[in-house]
């Protein structure tokens, strides 16, 4: 994407240029190479503009609306309902409902059909009728599972066809998608890329690489002494298991509404942070390393075979195993996620180790601004395309994360806005500098 597209992102626009912004898109190399990549025709994806347009601002219309005093929030399909296998249904699978007449395509009927089309869990149907034009012909039951991306989980994820989706989310919130694959979004007559996924980029990644490799060790000796032959893990799958307890923290702030913050140090650095909650330095302390590292264990053992110790498994084996072991462990983990967010609900900080220690909550940054500052807005997950912000020009809590992150360069700080906004600070490139979490379709998002 040019630094021109992302330009945009400071104008207000409307579903036209939100259009514009798309069509755009969908010819840069990169973004066609990255749909390749997951299976789709680049050739064949999106419908003519005019239709389009006609969908998205008919959705935007709807968006603006209320129902008996409710915002209107619904997903949409453009697709036929003879595409859908009549007998699949959640949760690994789409249950479609056909109207036994087909609805007219207006902000109205959108409206009204809002409240039933649980946002969570269906999607209304659309295709065109022989004239070309947009018809609703019926319901399509998804389940929640959906939103595992979002929130973080281990369960198997129905897939979603490769048609065009989007998503209202609230007055003057869209997103497109093709499938499952975020294209672009509009948020209060700002156009972004929903597709940056804070939690998969390089540098987030190597923020907990020595967590990682430490791990790693940790489990390759418990390997080497087990009595019976143990499956070797994918490299990256004890970072798959981390990054989806992550998601689950942070989404479970955002959906709190009443905003926190997560700090990761440095193992050896807490002299910027006054802790009112400490807690004392032993073993529960560490759980969550230490479920990380038992959940490994358990899997590798548990997949072993006498006449094949090379077999190698990961993610996928994971998330559909029916190990009653491995459900508990999972369930475990996720509960801790669950403990870790609840801390956020006191003022302060609740700060972690990179190595996943619990130091404490209730942390109060120390320190002063520097009025004058300026700080970096990443604007794609590697941080390459950016634009200078002042820091004046956000509260408290978002000065406190950049002036941490301004004192210690290792540091990772989640801030988390009550509106459900959560935004990552880190020093890179020579800067204090941040990423919006960018919309993906759930409110807050």
């Amino acid at each position: 994407m040019s630094k021109e597209n992302f330009e945009q992102v400071c104008l207000h626009a409307y579903p036209r240029e939100l259009v514009s912004f798309i069509l755009e898109r969908w010819k840069d190399p990169l973004f066609r190479e990255r749909l390749v990549s997951i299976g789709i025709d680049p050739s064949a994806g999106l419908p003519d503009r005019s239709i389009l347009e006609n969908l998205i601002s008919t959705c935007y219309q709807a968006s603006l609306m209320r129902e008996e005093e409710r915002p209107v929030m619904f997903r949409l399909i453009l697709r036929d309902h003879r595409l859908f296998l009549p007998d699949e249904g959640p949760p690994i699978g789409l249950h479609r409902l056909q109207f036994s007449g087909t609805r007219p395509f207006t902000e109205h009927e959108l409206c009204r059909l809002a409240p039933a089309a649980d946002f969570y869990r269906a999607l209304i149907g659309v295709a065109l009728d022989h004239k070309g034009e947009a018809q609703i012909w019926g319901m399509v039951h998804s389940g929640t599972r959906w939103m595992q991306p979002i929130t973080g989980g281990t369960k198997t994820i129905p897939p979603l066809p490769w048609s065009p989706v989007i998503h209202v989310i609230g007055p003057g919130r869209i997103s497109v998608s093709i499938g499952p694959e975020m294209v672009a979004s509009l948020n209060g007559g700002q156009i972004g890329c929903p597709a940056l996924d804070i939690f998969s980029a390089p540098w987030f990644a190597e923020s907990f690489a020595s967590t990682r490799s430490e791990i790693w060790e940790m489990h390759e000796a418990a390997r080497s002494r087990a009595k019976k032959p143990w499956a070797t893990l994918d490299p990256k799958f004890g970072r798959f298991i981390a990054q989806q307890v992550a998601r689950r923290i942070v989404s479970l702030i955002r959906d709190s509404r009443h905003g926190g913050m997560l700090v990761y140090l440095p193992a050896d650095t807490d002299r910027h942070i006054s802790l009112k909650y400490q807690f004392r330095e032993e073993e529960p302390r560490q759980r969550f390393r230490t479920l990380i590292l038992r959940i490994m264990n358990t899997f590798a053992e548990l997949h072993g075979e006498s006449d094949n110790s090379a077999k190698v498994v990961g993610w996928q084996e994971y998330v559909t195993s029916r190990s009653e072991e491995i459900a508990l462990l999972d369930e475990a983990i996720f509960d801790l996620a669950h403990f870790i967010a609840a801390l956020s609900a006191v003022d302060g900080a609740v700060v972690m180790t990179k190595r996943q220690d619990l130091l404490g909550f209730g942390g109060v940054i120390t320190g002063e601004d520097d009025e004058g500052e300026a700080i970096t807005h990443a604007l794609d997950a590697e941080g390459r395309l950016t634009r200078q912000e002042l820091i004046e020009e956000v509260g408290t809590r978002h000065r406190a994360a950049y002036r941490l992150c301004r004192e210690v360069h290792d540091a990772l700080v989640v801030v988390v806005s009550q509106d459900g906004n959560a935004r990552f600070v880190k020093w890179h490139e020579g800067s204090v500098t941040y990423w919006d979490l960018a919309p993906t379709g759930a409110p807050g998002f």
